[in-house]
């Protein structure tokens, strides 16, 4: 199933005629309020709705003069709107403009990565279903442990999205407010009514308190679930380059016809499309940095903080709208391998049942260190040997002395390891 939208939908959220058209809603938004209140002649924000345009080129040659890009925006707009202008921008102050169109920018990429994220858990939820019970064998320190599912470790990335999609809600929410309360957050020369109308009007709650500016610590938020998003992301890239190694091979990215892997070598398919999404997290991971530096500001505000989010927002939102396209894709056209799974949980001859054995002995009445003691020189001889663990197991006359044959074969039962994937799964999909 391809998305419902392209990565070119949030980019147009960042191009200079998305962010003026904000402004000019916002400051005509301020002028029907300010005539609600009969602050400014009846009939006036319905001509300036009429008239008033911005050109984008022509706001750039101003902005040469004025060094101002709020100032060089409302004169281009004047020179449309004629006389009534000076209605435009009353009591506001450029932050007021600047954070609220922010705040409308971070909303709308929001809704994109929501989008996003709920098309990944779809992916996620259908392979999981697919390979509820294909056995796998569990890694610790990239060490053969215990088996698992292949299902199991999509429904732990499906668990982890779902708290990532929630994450994204909640900085979706966190951002979503707006100001119009002047030049440092006083109402001086502005009602907070014409604040309330705004933001209704927008879909943006009012800051409950502002200086100059929102307070950073909402975009830090933002940007700092935008670095978890990203950093799963990572992690869940990472273990399919692992799985791709050509000795594990478990799991492979799909190779292409045409595709090449190497200029030197014809054999080679390497997990491309992986390797990007850890790499490019590291960007996003790096920008949330950015996003807490411009938390503490001087006085009721500076302009550190503005330069930095010109980039790190539309870069953040952009890349990371890329990178969970590109997976999403990545899982749908996953490769994998139920038989490289079956072969590698067999590769250590028996070993990945030491536990069962030593549970069982155990329950015997052994104490727990003897137990390991003769587990363990089994085990070490069956890794150096390369001989079957469950034979040496059945060779061992101190295990013989509590184990039957019979209750050591149960011992190395694969099924055992799957009795509760039911039940994991019904606690991650509730179905």
């Amino acid at each position: 199933m391809i998305p419902r939208y392209t990565r070119k939908e949030m980019a147009k959220i960042w191009e200079p005629e998305s962010k003026f058209s904000k402004w000019l809603e916002i400051e005509i938004l301020a002028c029907e309020a300010l005539e609600k209140l009969g602050e400014i002649p009846s009939g006036v924000s319905k001509r300036i709705r009429e008239k008033a345009k911005f050109d984008i080129r022509r706001i750039d040659e101003i902005e040469k003069q004025t060094k101002h890009d709020v100032v060089a925006f409302l004169t281009n707009v004047a020179e449309y709107v004629g006389e009534e202008s000076r209605f435009i921008h009353l009591g506001l102050t450029s932050s007021d403009i600047l954070d609220t169109s922010l705040a409308m920018q971070l909303k709308e990429a929001s809704q994109l990565l929501i989008d996003d994220l709920n098309e990944i858990l779809s992916v996620l939820k259908r392979i999981a279903l697919e390979h509820k019970f294909t056995a796998v064998i569990g890694r610790s320190h990239g060490i053969h442990a215990e088996p698992t599912t292949f299902g199991l470790k999509m429904a732990l990335w499906y668990s982890e999205t779902k708290r990532n999609l929630e994450r994204m809600e909640r900085a979706k929410e966190v951002v979503s407010y707006g100001m119009i309360s002047g030049a440092v957050g006083t109402f001086a020369n502005i009602k907070p009514q014409v604040e309330e109308y705004v933001c209704k009007k927008l879909g943006l709650k009012p800051a409950p308190i502002s200086t100059q500016v929102i307070q950073r610590d909402r975009h830090a938020e933002f940007m700092s679930a935008l670095a978890i998003i990203a950093s799963s992301l990572d992690k869940f890239a990472t273990e399919l380059r692992h799985l791709q190694r050509t000795e594990v091979l478990e799991a492979e990215e799909y190779f292409s016809e045409g595709q090449k892997g190497s200029s030197a070598m014809p054999h080679k398919r390497n997990p491309i499309t992986a390797e990007q999404i850890s790499g490019l997290a590291r960007v996003i991971r790096g920008n949330s940095m950015a996003a807490l530096e411009n938390i503490p500001l001087w006085h009721e505000r500076d302009i550190s903080h503005s330069s930095v989010e010109r980039v790190i927002f539309p870069d953040s939102t952009i890349l990371l709208d890329y990178l969970l396209v590109k997976f999403r894709n990545l899982l749908d056209k996953l490769l994998i391998y139920p038989e490289r799974m079956k072969e590698n949980v067999m590769r250590t001859k028996g070993l990945i049942f030491s536990e069962a054995v030593l549970l069982s002995l155990a329950r015997k009445g052994v104490l727990r260190e003897d137990a390991y003691v003769m587990v363990q020189r089994n085990a070490m001889r069956s890794w150096k040997e390369g001989l079957g663990f469950k034979e040496l197991v059945l060779q061992d006359k101190d295990i013989k002395k509590y184990l039957s044959d019979k209750e050591i074969d149960v011992c190395f039962n694969l099924n055992h390891h799957l009795e509760n994937v039911d039940f994991i799964f019904k606690r991650v999909f509730g179905e």
